[in-house]
């Protein structure tokens, strides 16, 4: 009997408490439902997290603990930086035009007046178009593929670009990259959700976010060596959509075959490791996936006054991500830098967001320092703008620390990105929130490069101003919206509004929104 016992611990990867025949039948028939679940004979993910959910409960709730910590370590150090590679390519293929830009990109393509303006805000055109119906199947079909594809499609036209040669054909292959990319962001939002606890969430989409700043240092580097190569029989700025466009391709590869969906289907956890990777993120009260779109959600995210204040802050970071992405060569270069100093000066800038974010991110780690993190993190980015406007341009050293300080941008930026996956419940209503979110950050993307007037260079005062006010706005919408969420919480928590635990992680798995749970709570 003992030898039975070790024999099947050893075959499942469990860890159970002795089995006797009856409950090892019952076993057996919940492997069998388990299967089904998992390989699309029911429609509903919930319905497989509750399954493991429930199986889970069995265990001893010290032992879940203990293996807890072994699953997260495994998901930070396998699944994080397949994230981490991925958006660093993405930001990668949507820096090449700012790089570009510095070896006579508009020269070589004709561009005149606001051309590059216009191609700048072109692939969030493309973006703005896409972030909603990317939601909705993001919701519906697995992560990692939808991932992994596109992946081989933005790397395509990230290569197509060097065949390019006038201003309509570059706005128009910017266009469909950026529809190409519309899916990566809020599925990274979406993914950290399902794999990691609220109060772990926010520190490590800081570390997937962070790698726009090492990217920024690759990528100048990068770009700084193609600026050497001579006797191409290609312009340099062309070399540079070919390396990272193939680069991206080829890593497509790995994500379809390795990045999960959520705890239930990661290959790098086994079986035990997967019941207790829902268990962990049980506790977030926002369960797996629900793939039937609830019309009543949506309409109760369009009431609640929360999500406007969501939206606005997905326009004002938009806008100043919009401003820092395109327009950091030209600054740097009015300043009096030549093109290749223009590249190399700007790696220290990626320094400033990787660090940036990584601070904040831990920051906001500590209970009730979300919002406080978000809005302490905005105050270099607004210092830097009044060194820009102020300081003698004789000073030209002075000004481009002034620049290097917008990148810290990074770190706000994510963690307001970070907020609907926290604060938001019920899936069609996180969907709708979260698509409309990242379609009001594409259009603050789109309006921000023409603030920057070409007369008004190398200062850009109205874009400066603009820009401003735009991360004050941010401030008084972060403010107003912790203070709600707070009050909200104190509220739910005077009127007793909690039940018994596992009633509690079971209801996370009925599709309820933040509003009908009362067992939810806001993260602050």
């Amino acid at each position: 009997m003992a030898d039975l016992k070790e024999k099947e611990i050893a075959t499942t990867g469990l860890h159970p408490r002795e089995l006797d025949d009856e409950e090892r039948r019952a076993d057996s028939k919940w492997r069998g439902k388990f299967h089904n679940l998992l390989h699309g004979r029911n429609n509903n993910l919930n319905d497989l997290g509750k399954n493991m959910l429930e199986k889970s409960l069995e265990y001893d709730e010290a032992q879940l603990e203990r293996d807890a910590l072994k699953v997260r370590r495994k998901l930070d150090w396998l699944v994080l930086p397949m994230m981490c590679c991925t958006y660093m390519l993405s930001f990668l293929d949507k820096q090449t035009l700012n790089y570009s830009n510095a070896y006579g990109l508009q020269e070589d393509t004709h561009m005149t007046g606001d051309d590059y303006s216009w191609v700048a805000s072109s692939a969030y055109f493309g973006w703005l178009i896409a972030a909603y119906p990317w939601n909705l199947a993001l919701q519906r079909y697995p992560i990692g593929r939808i991932i992994g594809f596109m992946l081989f499609v933005w790397g395509t036209l990230c290569m197509l670009q060097a065949t390019i040669f006038n201003f309509s054909g570059f706005f128009a292959i910017r266009f469909f990259m950026g529809m190409a990319e519309a899916c990566i962001s809020p599925a990274f939002v979406l993914l950290t959700s399902l794999l990691w606890t609220r109060e772990e969430q926010s520190f490590r989409s800081s570390i997937w976010l962070s790698t726009n700043g090492f990217t920024s240092i690759i990528g100048a580097l990068l770009s700084y060596g193609t600026g050497h190569a001579h006797n191409l029989i290609i312009p340099n700025w062309k070399l540079i959509y070919l390396v990272v466009g193939a680069l991206t391709f080829i890593w497509g590869f790995v994500i379809i075959m390795y990045l999960p969906d959520g705890p239930h289907n990661a290959k790098m956890l086994n079986e035990y490791e997967r019941i207790v990777g829902v268990w962990r993120v049980a506790k977030n009260q926002i369960g797996l996936k629900e793939r039937k779109i609830r019309l009543y959600q949506v309409t109760e995210a369009l009431l609640d006054g929360r999500s406007w204040l969501l939206w606005g802050t997905g326009a004002c970071v938009g806008m100043l991500n919009g401003a820092v992405a395109n327009f950091m060569s030209s600054i740097i270069k009015g300043f009096g830098f030549d093109p290749l100093q223009t590249t190399l000066l700007q790696t220290p800038g990626g320094a400033f967001e990787f660090f940036g974010c990584w601070f904040f991110g831990w920051l906001s780690a500590y209970p009730n320092m979300v919002g406080p993190s978000i809005i302490i993190s905005s105050l270099p980015g607004m210092a830097g703008l009044i060194g820009i406007l102020t300081i003698s341009i004789e000073h030209r050293y002075a000004l481009l620390g002034m620049a290097w300080m917008q990148n810290v941008l990074g770190a706000p930026l994510v963690l307001s990105w970070t907020v609907p996956g926290l604060n938001i419940a019920g899936h069609t209503k996180r969907s709708f929130v979260i698509g409309v979110y990242f379609a009001l950050f594409c259009a603050g993307d789109i309006a921000s490069p023409h603030l920057f007037l070409p007369s008004e260079a190398p200062r850009y005062r109205t874009a400066i101003i603009g820009l401003l006010g735009t991360y004050a706005a941010l401030i008084v919408l972060q403010v107003v919206y912790t203070g709600w969420c707070w009050i909200e919480n104190k509220r739910r928590d005077k009127l007793g509004l909690h039940g018994e635990m596992e009633e509690e992680l079971l209801e996370g798995f009925d599709d309820l929104t933040d509003k009908q749970n009362k067992h939810f709570r806001y993260q602050i």
